[in-house]
């Protein structure tokens, strides 16, 4: 393992860890914009748990790679879901948003020795 790979994958986990937090709380500056791309309020928990389940997992392929390797995958999905629904939304100016969130994340996986 490189140390760009243990040093972007503990910092995407954090940074996707730290998201995970803010939807589950439901951090203002989290669910209204969620709330006007017409995402249904019954789902954030679901949402704010798979974005955590996806962190420990990028954690976890630290030890064991292919939960990393699955983990990084179902957050690239993830991530590039949220950048469908928020174009569907036509919030163009809020593309940046899940982008931050999606570079790291493929960043590690491709640092993957």
């Amino acid at each position: 393992m490189s140390t760009a790979h243990l040093i972007v994958t503990i910092a995407a986990a954090a940074w996707v860890g730290f998201s995970a937090v803010s939807m589950l709380t439901r951090a203002k500056w989290v669910v209204e914009p969620i709330s006007e791309y017409g995402v249904p309020e019954r789902w954030w928990a679901w949402l704010g748990t798979a974005k955590a389940a996806g962190a420990l997992g990028l954690l976890a392929g630290l030890a064991w790679p292919p939960i990393g390797i699955a983990a990084a995958i179902g957050l690239v999905l993830y991530f590039t879901g949220a950048l469908v629904t928020v174009a569907r939304a036509r919030s163009y100016g809020h593309l940046v948003f899940p982008a931050l969130y999606l570079a790291p994340v493929v960043a590690s996986l491709l640092l993957l020795p």
